[in-house]
This record gives C-alpha cells, sequence and structure tokens, in this order.
C-alpha cells in the first residue's frame, strides 16, 4: 500500500495573489473596491510628524500591498478610485483630510503609481521571495517619495533639501518596518496557497 503525497499545487508566473480567487467581473469591482476601502481605513491610522506637514500612516503601506495582490491594473485602478473619492470629500486621506488643495497629495499621486509598478513586479513574481519582495518594497517606496516630495516642495515653497528633510528623512524607520512586514507576509501568503492546492 502507498500513500502518495499529496500533489503541490504550482503556481506559475504572471499570477497574483487577486488571481487565485474565481474570476468574474464582479470579483475585479469588489478587488478594486476593497483595495481603495484598505488604504482609505490605513490611511487613518497616522501620527503627526512635528515640524513636517506629512504625517506617518498606513496609506503607503496598504498602497504597496494592493498593487502588489491585484496587480497593476486592479492595483492602479483601486488608489486611482482611492483618490478620486478623496478629492471628491470623503475624508479618508491621511487625518481624515480630502481634496487636492494639500502638500501632501503628491504622495497619494506617488502612491497610484506605486501600486501600479509594484502590481506589475508582482506579475514577474517579485511577492514570492523575502529578497524580491524587499526589493519591490523598496522601489514602490522610492516611487512614492519621487513624486510626493517635489510635490511637497512645490506647494509648500520648500526647497527641496527642505521637501526631503520633512517629507522623507523622518520617514525612512518607518518604511523599512513596513517593508520587513512585507517581507515576511507576502511570500509566506505563496507558500501557504502553494500547499493548499
Amino acid at each position: 500500500m502507498s500513500t502518495a503525497a499529496a500533489p503541490v499545487r504550482t503556481l506559475r508566473t504572471g499570477t497574483v495573489l487577486a488571481d487565485l480567487l474565481p474570476a468574474s467581473r464582479v470579483r475585479d469591482v469588489a478587488l478594486v473596491v476593497g483595495g481603495a476601502a484598505l488604504t482609505g481605513l490605513a490611511a487613518q491610522l497616522s501620527v503627526p510628524v512635528p515640524g513636517s506637514p506629512v504625517p506617518v500612516s498606513g496609506q503607503t503601506f496598504a498602497a504597496l500591498l494592493v498593487g502588489t495582490a491585484l496587480g497593476a491594473r486592479r492595483g492602479f485602478l483601486s488608489l486611482a478610485l482611492y483618490a478620486v473619492v478623496g478629492m471628491a470629500g470623503v475624508p479618508w486621506f491621511a487625518q481624515g483630510s480630502s481634496g487636492y488643495a494639500m502638500p501632501s497629495f503628491g504622495y497619494i499621486l506617488g502612491m497610484l503609481l506605486a501600486a501600479t509598478v509594484v502590481g506589475a513586479l508582482a506579475r514577474r513574481g517579485a511577492d514570492r521571495s523575502v529578497l524580491r519582495t524587499a526589493g519591490t518594497m523598496v522601489l514602490g517606496s522610492a516611487i512614492i517619495y519621487a513624486v510626493g516630495v517635489p510635490y511637497l516642495a512645490l506647494a509648500t515653497g520648500m526647497s527641496l533639501g527642505q521637501a526631503v528633510a520633512a517629507g522623507l528623512t523622518p520617514f525612512l524607520i518607518g518604511d523599512a518596518l513596513k517593508a520587513a512586514l512585507a517581507m515576511g507576509a507576502l511570500p509566506a501568503a505563496w507558500k501557504l496557497v502553494g500547499r493548499k492546492g
């Protein structure tokens, strides 16, 4: 009597975590709306930074996870929905703010771009190992800052150096912690679904 091992599910590159759910238009709409809502909820985890108009919040972490888990297209749509609804007046940006006339709005635009890029990388397997996930999160964070910091400088009249000091430097430790969380969570999720198959 032989006991065969349970088959291991093959998870091909080109698949993101959201693709493991049964495909339908309803699924895609629910994922996009859910990703926007998750980002809005995470933004409420917000702490002011003395001397900076930009608070520490959970929205950047949520935006990168949404992009990675949903893929580029759904990640973009989810963050676009988050941005448009917030600009329309729903107070779900960091610290319960809304609108586009705030100095930190550039970070939201950066999140939209970052979610798209990390989603595209996730389709190439960039979220399946600890090191690749770390690189993906660092790149996503860099994109957010590449848009957010110059926007902050323009919106406030700060020099670029002042904007870096107020809108980048105070957030590096928190970003390292967020990347560490993603480095553990995303590859673990792939291992788990691989075993369940």
